[in-house]
């Protein structure tokens, strides 16, 4: 211990190495290495040494720097360009800050990226608040407005992809129940009384339903319109002046033994392209904040575009928008202008409260201030009928239309969406407008109501239609009325020209369906203990009408009258038919098509009657199907058969 310590005291601190010195050292040492390694190696392989000295200035302690510097610069050229346009897409959302044209996009994405050294602009003081969802979502229509469209007017999309739609409302549809027809006995009620309807919401909203793989609830299944939803080939009337013809049958129930279906077929008038009258229309269209979904304001737009294609170069448009308030879009304008009308259209946007009673008043108003007396003066509402503010008193509603229709301006009613839709309020508005009402689910509903039907869901043939069928006691003992809960009148209502009932429009069949009980027949309605004698105890003379089993009577009133005038059929015995099978084959598809409506509402007098029942005799008579309306009833009946019933709630 003592030797080393003097060793060291009398010895000098030995120098720092150098990097030069260290790196010969290491390099030397290395050769030595390979020296000794290589002496085994065969001729021509490269040494290790040589790969070492290619990697020696990798093991520099200056490369760990030099590193980081490239690295920092490569993350400085990405960063800044990056941060260039960050800086300018916000800066472009600033309210009162001018947007750039298409043009000026294009060569701004066309420009090199800003140089690395250049510093972005300094940033506001104070971020912009991010903009509500409903600000984004009309910011994003408004620059879809502003981009050049290549497609024709009629061909273009009205949608917008950018922004994700909201979620649209569960459970909160509203319809107008009323209780299934029961049978009654002819020998207490004689006489059924209706009004003739020609809606077809209904179907359309139970294939919207079905087609989420849920079952409609039973108040939204109208089955009249479930039926009347089909063109039907009954015969058609000769002239205008008498606009209707009826076609009768009775053959065999398809679920009731012992039971007979008496169908009535009512066709209308076809007004010729050449005679049509001008139309006088208003699109009264629902902007408020419940129609911001791709299946309704942007399917209102596409819909309305659609029938403004069918319009004459006489007819005029204009058009009134409600949310919060009520304004005029576009006044009057002549169809000729097109373009005009399409970039009104293009130009709404949804959002804030529903004011649907101020929206209604002021296009009625309009159409007043352009009344044609010559023409068909329309109010065409497109709406979820999510009325809100104002007057939403159904009644009171019903009351101003009532008066408007006394003018001669008519109210049809297309409705769209689905989870707050009005269906309640919307029936009684088109009932008391004297107009149709139809649901659009998708665009191709959209083309057959305002496109293939075009001319029936504007022209009107007929006002205040009312059916009324006398059942002869001799032949018939009870009857039902299959459908028609909401349209049914008292007795005295059919005569008396003050009593509102339906419209048919140009071309359009109608059908209803009864279910009877023959005479002898298994009855459903006891009769009375203590029931009055149906006649005197002799034996009564033979009735000269023995022979029929119901007398059909149709009251109407030409459109621009206002004294109504009677058509009359009786259904006789030979229009009767033994078997089901051998049956007209239009009938026997209504007869199809009301068993769907009968089981989707509580299948109570139909028995075991099933969906498959329904598909056998869709399939059978099905027949000519140009549009493919038919094909698409029976998807829908296959359909219900695995739907649940009751759409689950979001989490």
């Amino acid at each position: 211990m003592g030797f080393e310590h003097d060793l060291s005291a009398r010895l000098p601190a030995p120098p720092q190495p150098s990097i030069e010195a260290r790196e010969l050292a290491i390099a030397k040492a290395l050769d030595g290495f390979d020296t000794k390694k290589n002496s085994a190696r065969p001729q021509g392989w490269e040494s290790d040494a040589r790969l070492k000295q290619r990697r020696v200035p990798w093991r520099s302690p200056m490369m760990p720097r030099a590193r980081a510097a490239f690295a920092a610069a490569i993350v400085l050229l990405i960063a800044a360009p990056a941060a260039w346009i960050g800086y300018e897409t916000l800066s472009q959302r600033q309210p009162g800050r001018a947007q750039p044209q298409p043009a000026e996009r294009a060569a701004e994405a066309l420009s090199p990226a800003p140089s690395v050294a250049q510093a972005p602009p300094p940033a506001p003081s104070a971020a912009p608040a991010r903009p509500a969802p409903q600000a984004r979502d009309a910011h994003a229509k408004r620059q879809l407005a502003d981009e050049p469209r290549s497609s024709g007017p009629l061909t273009r999309s009205f949608e917008t992809a950018d922004a994700p739609a909201p979620p649209e409302p569960v459970g909160r549809d509203r319809f107008a129940g009323a209780s299934e027809n029961g049978f009654r006995t002819v020998r207490d009620a004689p006489v059924s009384t209706f009004s003739l309807d020609v809606d077809t919401a209904s179907y359309a909203f139970v294939r919207a339903s079905l087609n989420r793989n849920v079952l409609p609830q039973p108040a939204a299944v109208r089955t009249e319109e479930l039926v009347n939803y089909f063109p039907y080939a009954y015969e058609a009337p000769a002239t205008p002046a008498e606009p209707f013809r009826t076609t009768v049958a009775v053959f065999p129930s398809p679920w009731a033994e012992g039971r007979k279906i008496l169908h009535l077929g009512i066709k209308g008038y076809a007004v010729q392209a050449a005679t049509r009258p001008r139309a006088n229309l208003v699109f009264l269209i629902d902007t408020s904040g419940s129609m911001d979904a791709p299946n309704r304001l942007p399917l209102v737009k596409q819909s309305l575009a659609m029938l403004l294609a069918q319009l004459d170069a006489n007819d005029r448009v204009a058009i009134v928008t409600y949310a919060g308030q009520a304004g005029t879009v576009l006044e009057p304008t002549a169809v000729t202008e097109k373009a005009k009308i399409l970039g009104a259209l293009d130009r709404l946007d949804a959002g804030g409260s529903t004011a649907g009673a101020e929206g209604i008043r002021q296009a009625y108003a309009l159409a007043e201030q352009n009344f044609d007396p010559n023409g068909v003066n329309r109010v065409i509402s497109a709406t979820d009928g999510d009325f809100n503010i104002g007057i939403t008193d159904t009644n009171e509603l019903k009351g101003f239309i009532e008066r408007q229709r006394g003018k001669g301006i008519f109210l049809s009613v297309l409705g769209f969406g689905t989870g707050n839709y009005n269906d309640a309020l919307m029936q009684a508005l088109a009932q008391n407008g004297n107009g149709v009402a139809a649901y659009i689910d998708t665009l191709n509903e959209a083309r057959k109501v305002l496109v293939e039907e075009a001319t029936s869901t504007l022209i009107p043939i007929a006002k205040d239609v009312k059916i009324q069928v006398e059942f002869n006691p001799a032949a018939v003992a009870e009857y039902r009325l299959i459908g028609y809960e909401t349209r049914l009148l008292n007795r005295d209502d059919f005569a008396n020209d003050k009593v509102d009932a339906g419209e048919v429009g140009s071309g359009q069949s109608v059908t209803a369906l009864y279910e009877i009980v023959p005479v002898g027949g298994p009855r459903l309605v006891d009769d009375l203990r203590y029931a009055a004698p149906q006649g005197p105890s002799r034996t009564a003379e033979p009735s000269p009408h023995a022979g029929e089993y119901a007398f059909v009577k149709i009251r109407y009133k030409l459109p621009k009258s206002d004294v109504s005038a009677l058509i009359s059929t009786p259904v006789e015995r030979s229009a009767e038919w033994a078997r089901f099978e051998d049956a007209p084959q239009e009938a026997r598809f209504a007869t199809a098509v009301a068993g769907l409506g009968e089981i989707l509402r509580g299948g109570r007098h139909t028995g075991q009657f099933g969906y498959e029942d329904v598909l056998r005799i869709a399939s059978a008579a099905r027949g000519d199907d140009p549009f493919g309306y038919r094909s698409e009833f029976l998807q829908l009946v296959r359909a219900a058969k695995t739907a649940s019933a009751l759409q689950p709630a979001r989490p």
